[in-house]
């Protein structure tokens, strides 16, 4: 019975072990990400168009230094308000980004689509996430 205390501890400590240790690496980074919210209300019968147009954004954007990710959402309750949620690798990352012709262009093709805009930014502190296949 003694044997048993000390292996049972030690595979429990073993098994927590395993499982922080992922969870340290997924939020392990070198320096801070640069984080933007972008809030916009689309002009009513626009979103379509917006969506489309920013997916051709985002197939040149993932080619770029120091892009991270990009995630487009559309409000449940208003299908006019859209949020993206972009991360790269810092400031001057997303500062080349927006003197890309393909920034220009998606730029020229949204800005009358656009009825009100609110842009946020914040610095990463952390993240977790799931590795899937």
């Amino acid at each position: 019975m003694l044997k048993t205390v000390p292996i049972s501890g030690l595979a429990i400590a073993l098994g927590l072990a395993a499982w922080l240790l992922p969870m340290k690496q997924a939020t392990a980074q070198s320096a801070p990400l640069h984080i933007l919210v972008v809030e916009y209300d689309i002009v009513p019968g626009e979103v379509d168009k917006y969506v489309t147009a920013f997916k051709e954004l985002g197939t040149a954007t993932v080619k770029e230094a120091g892009f991270r990710q990009v995630y487009i959402t559309v409000s449940k309750d208003d299908p006019n308000h859209v949020l993206l949620f972009e991360a790269w690798d810092n400031a001057a990352a997303h500062a080349a980004h927006v003197k890309t012709d393909p920034f220009k262009k998606y730029q020229a093709a949204t800005g009358d689509m656009i009825a009100k805009r609110n842009v946020r930014i914040f610095s990463s502190v952390g993240m977790v996430s799931a590795a899937r296949q």
